[in-house]
């Protein structure tokens, strides 16, 4: 057995600091994906696609170890956010968001052992969302990004300085969508204390 990987502590693209941005090159990786819309304070979906992402994570991670042999730490949630009228997004109006929920998962589990996995979970009684989720890979290439530390209604001023200062003081424009590593657990940590990486994907304005 090799010994046990948390990614998010080896991987350059996990490392962020508070309120400083810098730029970094992340490598294309696999993940576990769910989709909806709507505020996620209220709508059930949001909750259902976090029910049905972790158990297969930690499917996954057991299998690993048993048919691999290679064991790993659980990768934390991470969501991709947007919406038709970038204007509802920058405003926050939440019931006008899309997103896209996430939990990254490593190079060497392949798609036969995920669906190995969900006709294990299918066999016991599934989570309601169990079949929507998917396997997929994400480039997103030279990317910006912060740690915020504090609630999600509190990013908009470091969102702010992103957008309007960060990425014009060094010629880039933002490309795909806005990224966030959510590193604390959402369940036990108090909103003023939650940790956040906020990432955008970008590119040379020339």
């Amino acid at each position: 057995m090799e010994p046990k990987v948390d990614l998010k502590r080896t991987l350059d693209a996990y490392q962020a600091r508070r309120d400083r941005f810098r730029l970094v090159d992340v490598p294309s990786a696999t993940y576990l994906m769910i989709d909806g819309s709507g505020d996620p304070n209220v709508t059930p979906a949001f909750g259902a696609g976090i029910a049905a992402l972790f158990p297969l994570a930690y499917a996954l991670k057991f299998a690993s170890s048993r048919e691999l042999g290679r064991d790993h730490v659980v990768m934390p949630l991470e969501g991709l956010w947007w919406a038709d009228d970038h204007a509802a997004f920058a405003a926050r109006d939440k019931a006008a968001w899309s997103w896209t929920l996430m939990v990254m998962i490593p190079e060497w589990v392949g798609a036969d052992l995920v669906e190995l996995c969900r006709a294990g979970l299918e066999a016991k009684g599934p989570p309601e969302r169990l079949h929507e989720v998917r396997f997929e890979t994400l480039e997103e290439g030279t990317c910006a990004q912060t740690l915020h530390v504090g609630s999600f209604d509190d990013e908009g001023p470091t969102l702010a300085r992103l957008h309007q200062e960060f990425l014009p003081e060094h010629g880039l424009r933002p490309t795909g969508r806005h990224h966030e590593i959510y590193l604390s657990d959402l369940r036990r940590t108090p909103p003023a204390r939650q940790r956040t990486i906020l990432r955008q994907p970008v590119e040379r304005t020339s």
